[in-house]
């Protein structure tokens, strides 16, 4: 399967009050068709600020500086260089190339405007659909996510629906165009695991049907395994392992990756450990103020001063399909 989306050092840097911080370095992935590539990480690893700087909402200079490659590959063959499109141009693309679901619906959607309109909005801007045709499609696609009385919630504004139907009218204003990527960032964030499992699945079904390529970002590695094909994970703002699902999973390279995957309650575990959950020590480090050498190695138990202090590591190839920025990580594997 070709690229569908390309990103090359991709680097995000904010300057403010507090002083520069560097908030995304050096992040590079191709999102192939059809892919659901997952980014995890904790707080502060830089997800979020990765996908808004792929869509070019994070602002400009001299508060944000955006510096890197995102080529997107259309639907016609045509390639274009989205941190380099002019404004107008990039504002075709947002919506129709690519969609996006934001972490947290009820902040998103605009409180004094109801939700067909809403979703209308896009369809009249991009495909051009008259303000009947336009409502109408809107009515169907929240009947398509699985609102109930879609006609009905149409009409509603956001406060009056459900934290899982405004998820779900986020999803149908995200895919009225039929994106070729869809980005959704903690979409299932803040919801109870009925309708958690409930908007994985109507989002797996929707790809399936439209064919899309999916970027998932989450800190929860159960929906990992059960979504994505392939996982990036971040921390500290750079990219510390790429591997597919099953690999990372299975065998992870990284510490902190194996870290996250011992952080995931298991009964059987709890039991050994007399009811206590396991932990990654310490905490994601001040962005203004990070460690010299690796940025984990503060909270690593694998770690040495040398290499680990001496010199920050490079994302290294472990296999054709598996890279990890670690010192050591043969030693660990060993």
């Amino acid at each position: 399967m070709s690229d569908v989306l390309t990103v090359t050092d991709l680097a995000v840097r904010f300057t403010g009050e507090g002083g520069i911080v560097d908030a995304v370095e050096g992040v590079s992935f191709a999102l192939k068709e059809r892919e659901t590539l997952a980014i995890v990480g904790e707080s502060s690893s830089g997800k979020s600020v990765t996908a808004l700087a792929l869509m070019r909402l994070l602002g400009g200079p001299p508060n944000c500086v955006v510096r890197g490659q995102v080529t997107l590959r259309r639907q016609d063959g045509e390639r274009l260089e989205l941190l380099s499109l002019p404004e107008a141009r990039m504002a075709s693309i947002r919506g129709r190339d690519i969609g996006m679901i934001f972490q947290e619906p009820m902040t998103s959607l605009n409180p004094v405007q109801r939700v067909g309109a809403q979703i209308a909005e896009g369809l009249h801007a991009h495909e051009r659909l008259s303000a009947r045709a336009a409502s109408d499609r809107a009515v169907s696609l929240l009947g398509h996510v699985g609102i109930p009385e879609p006609a009905l919630r149409a009409r509603a504004y956001p406060h009056q629906l459900s934290g899982g139907m405004r998820q779900r009218a986020m999803i149908a204003m995200a895919l009225a165009c039929r994106p070729r990527v869809l980005i959704a960032d903690e979409p299932t964030t803040a919801l109870d695991v009925t309708i958690q499992a409930q908007i994985l699945e109507l989002i797996r079904a929707l790809q399936k049907e439209t064919g899309m390529s999916v970027i998932f970002i989450t800190h929860n590695l159960g929906v990992v395994a059960e979504v994505a094909d392939r996982v990036l994970v971040m921390y500290a703002g750079q990219v510390v392992e790429d591997a597919p699902v099953a690999t990372l999973l299975g065998r992870p390279l990284m510490p902190y990756s194996a870290g996250l995957i011992a952080s995931v309650p298991r009964l059987d575990d709890v039991r050994r450990r007399g009811g206590r959950l396991a932990a990654i020590p310490g905490n994601v480090p001040d962005p203004r103020a990070r460690p010299a050498g690796c940025t984990f190695h503060p909270r690593c138990a694998h770690a040495r001063p040398d290499p680990c202090e001496a010199a920050r590591p490079a994302l290294e190839a472990a296999a054709p399909d598996h890279a990890v920025r670690c010192a050591r990580w043969r030693e660990i594997a060993a």
